[in-house]
């Protein structure tokens, strides 16, 4: 018998961590320098570090990619910071699943997908445009990496970073590097205006070595980019999330028949339709937050109330995993006002 998203125990099990543990602390971790690590081992232990695991390391329920993606909004309707952090460990769990360095996938891939290991992401400053923010050069028996990777968070909550560096030839070397400061691997804090307890520095690499044994992958610049825009749906999630608890706070009917239709439309996106599918999720978690800010009125601005804390974390997921096409669509729909000649 196909499981439902709605009757799937593990869906059930997010909405009960996200009501009960997740939002009522909501605003105490919004406060905090770090996400409890409590929270973390809560998801660990109802076996959602293993989400994007291949099926004998996933013990979760979920009979499809929009019912993995319900799960995510679920949480993020609880505790965005976390969920936040917590998502982006699923990359390094992809690339153990998939990688053909066979001593990597047996060394890795089962403590990451049951949480025993805890990844962060460094991607974006590989694959931006133009030249490398971090670059990879060969050397015996591994790779020298070696610039800045911004935004990357968990810090002192990971114990791994899936690292993206960039070889002369536009090659994508990806690797598993410890979340351990050294003489050649440092970093330096971020203050941000929201999710700041996701714990987010910069780390610089100064010909940091990346042993062979610890390579997930290689692929060409431009192959991963025409990957790209297919991956964008696991990001909207947390928007939706942070939009479902505006709307649920609010008591808005309007704005939850929008939730639905977005949501849809997320899940329906193709390459080409994604970025403003995505661009709708962000612009409806900006309109419900600003909404429940209304609806709460002055008491809103107050650092005790969820209102300003949504509004907040709506403004960081309009450039929160962006792509041109996202920022072009935003700035569409932001500057086009039905009711202005």
């Amino acid at each position: 018998m196909t499981v439902s998203i709605d009757e799937s125990t593990s869906l059930r099990q997010a909405r009960e961590i996200a009501d009960e543990v997740f939002f009522p602390a909501a605003l105490a971790v919004d406060a905090a320098d770090r996400v409890p690590i409590s929270h973390l081992d809560l998801l660990a232990e109802h076996g959602f570090y293993g989400l994007a695991a291949p099926p004998e390391f996933n013990r979760l329920d979920l009979p499809s990619f929009p019912a993995v993606c319900r799960v995510i909004e679920t949480l993020a309707s609880g505790c965005l910071t976390t969920t936040f952090l917590w998502a982006q460990h699923h990359n390094a769990v992809m690339a153990a699943a998939n990688t053909g360095n066979a001593e990597l996938r047996a060394a890795w891939l089962e403590p990451l997908a049951t949480g025993q290991r805890r990844a962060g992401l460094a991607i974006g400053a590989a694959v931006r445009p133009g030249p490398a923010a971090l670059s990879a050069t060969p050397v015996d028996g591994g790779f020298l990496f070696s610039g800045d990777a911004p935004w990357v968070s968990g810090w002192g909550l990971v114990d791994t970073i899936y690292v993206a560096a960039r070889l002369a030839d536009d090659t994508l070397v990806f690797a598993l590097v410890d979340a351990a400061t050294s003489d050649t691997l440092t970093v330096e804090p971020l203050r941000m205006s929201a999710v700041n307890a996701s714990s987010t520095v910069t780390v610089t690499f100064d010909n940091h070595f990346v042993s062979a044994d610890r390579v997930a992958n290689q692929m060409p610049l431009e192959a991963w980019r025409q990957r790209d825009p297919a991956t964008l749906r696991f990001n909207g999630s947390l928007a939706l999330g942070v939009a479902d608890r505006a709307i649920e706070l609010a008591d808005e009917p309007r704005l939850r028949s929008q939730l639905d239709t977005v949501r849809d439309r997320l899940d329906s996106a193709d390459p080409e339709t994604m970025p403003a599918a995505r661009a709708a999720a962000s612009e409806l978690a900006l309109r419900a937050s600003a909404n429940l800010a209304v609806a709460a009125g002055s008491r809103a601005v107050l650092l005790d109330q969820h209102a300003q804390r949504l509004v907040r974390e709506a403004t960081f997921l309009l450039v929160f995993g962006s792509r041109p096409g996202i920022r072009d669509a935003l700035h569409t729909t932001l500057t086009t006002s039905p009711g202005v000649a």
